[in-house]
């Protein structure tokens, strides 16, 4: 078989298997999920921006905003990220810590002229560049297990799928000069590397070369990346009342993590170690559209609301694995029963591209704003999206396995997640030049069934700021805590296998410093 018939076959068997439909629905949340952005003002008040305007947020938040500009800006916000993971997996519990800094925003804000004489009393553009998601995570796990090992995964999926000894050495290349050794599939290495061994003439069922031992199990995820974009926004103020503006956004998802997962034998007359590394590198591009409102019912209360797009992306990913092992004394059993020398102690799987398009859900924001007199406000916002209506597709295939993407994954979206509401408040109090900020944010669960544990996200914010003639600075800090669950290997039997649960608790800082002119 050759190498391109033998990988399509290969994919188009992995297209088959619920777990990979689950895995684009997850991919799909991780790039469309909502999360707190903006400049550090923005940030402290909970991330509110439906129904406040003068602020470069309102470029990609709701552009209306953008209508109470009265003089031209320019504003940089930079950040730092230390985040906190806590793990608890068979009765373990770890911790890690991480940060990273990086630019929460940059934009500029070109205000017109006054005109006295007409309705339409102002216009402004805006261009920005804002931080969306950040994908910026690190966590590490481990536990004792008794009941099971990553290598009966392997031989679960081989003697589910029946694939025989030829098949297993099809899906194999040990030629040097044609890129070997490399194999196509997990059981391949594990039966090459005589981790697995057929019990029939023909191969299944298959058994593991250890399949009593207690193993320790350890494992490490490490990501990086962000949802970026740049959005061009332009409102107009009708007779400081009403405020319309929309926006064009166009984004760009950068997103890799490097993760493994070790079995360590305790006692095994034969193996040591057996360890899985995988990795992920995404990037893609999007674009999404905004059309938002804010009309100031008088003085002292406000309304606005904003309708966004969902964000049409495509997306190219390449995902690699790699299965290392060690032995006791350097031997293994072979097929004889005799103990050799293993022959390979490294194998990598081929790598494999794959590139589709997400659609993510549309976004729907209302909020009101009741100021203060001179003294300050409040100001609220609900959101609104529905997850289980995002779409994934591909051309990547051929015309059936396409349609047969498609449909499949958008019934694991729609089983998977369900809609889902955002509640923020915030409040600003003033002081002649001086500005303090509270805020806080209630992110819904999108999924339907929580597994024992809620994914609902809660973050509490904080700022302060001056404001002088022609210069301005801030400063925010939000304090977010959210759960969420990795399981490293499913089999057949719940009970024998376990599910790493997390706790994140990410600090994001943000300083903002503006100048109008």
């Amino acid at each position: 078989m050759t190498k391109p018939l033998l990988w399509g076959a290969v994919f188009c068997a992995l297209l088959t298997s619920s777990t990979t439909y689950a895995q684009y629905a997850t991919d799909a949340l991780r790039y469309s999920e909502s999360d707190q952005t903006g400049s550090a003002r923005f940030q402290s008040l909970g991330g509110n921006h439906a129904s406040l305007g003068g602020d470069p947020s309102s470029i990609h938040g709701n552009p209306a905003g953008l209508g109470f500009y009265t003089r031209s800006e320019l504003t940089f916000s930079p950040g730092i990220t230390p985040s906190n993971t806590k793990t608890s997996y068979l009765g373990d519990k770890n911790s890690a810590n991480k940060g990273n800094l990086n630019i929460a925003q940059a934009s500029l804000v070109i205000a017109s002229q006054p005109g006295f004489q007409r309705k339409w009393k102002r216009s402004s553009l805006g261009i920005s560049f804002s931080r969306q998601q950040s994908f910026r995570d690190h966590y590490t796990f481990s536990g004792p297990n008794d009941k099971s090992a990553f290598v009966d995964k392997v031989v679960e999926d081989a003697n589910a799928n029946k694939v025989s000894i030829q098949q297993l050495d099809a899906d194999f290349e040990g030629n040097a000069s044609n890129g070997g050794p490399m194999a196509y599939s997990l059981p391949a290495a594990y039966y090459q590397m005589y981790l697995i061994s057929p019990s029939s003439e023909a191969g299944p069922p298959y058994n593991a070369l250890d399949k009593n031992s207690v193993v320790d199990q350890f494992g490490t995820y490490t990501a990086t990346g962000a949802n970026t974009q740049w959005t061009i926004a332009y409102a107009g103020n009708y007779n400081d009342k009403l405020y319309i503006g929309a926006n064009f956004g166009f984004s760009r998802i950068r997103y890799n993590y490097d993760r493994t997962f070790q079995d360590s034998y305790v006692n095994s007359p034969e193996l040591i170690y057996t360890q899985q590394n995988e990795a992920l590198t995404v990037t893609g591009n999007g674009v999404n559209f905004a059309l938002g409102v804010i009309y100031k019912v008088n003085p002292v209360f406000q309304l606005g609301g904003v309708l966004t797009s969902p964000t049409f992306s495509s997306i190219k990913e390449t995902f690699t694995q790699n299965v290392s092992a060690e032995f006791v004394d350097d031997r293994v059993t072979g097929p004889d029963g005799t103990l050799i020398q293993p022959p390979y102690l490294n194998l990598p799987i081929a790598p494999n591209d794959f590139v589709y398009s997400l659609r993510s859900p549309l976004k729907a924001n209302f909020g009101a704003t009741f100021f203060v007199q001179d003294r300050g406000f409040i100001t609220g916002s609900v959101e609104y999206q529905d997850y289980s209506a995002m779409g994934v597709r591909t051309n990547y295939l051929s015309s059936s396995d396409n349609s047969a993407f498609k449909s499949n994954t958008k019934a694991e979206l729609r089983d998977t997640f369900r809609s889902s509401y955002n509640f923020r408040l915030g409040g600003e109090f003033r002081a002649n030049l001086f500005r303090a900020r509270l805020g806080a944010a209630y992110i819904g669960d999108p999924y339907q069934n929580n597994d024992g544990i809620k994914r609902d996200k809660l973050l509490f914010s904080a700022g302060v700021g001056i404001r002088k003639d022609r210069f301005f600075a801030d400063l925010s800090g939000t304090m977010s805590t959210f759960k969420s669950l990795y399981t490293p290997y499913v089999l057949n039997n719940p009970e024998n296998y376990a599910s790493v649960e997390v706790t994140h608790r990410p600090v994001n800082v943000v300083m903002t410093f503006g100048m109008n002119f």
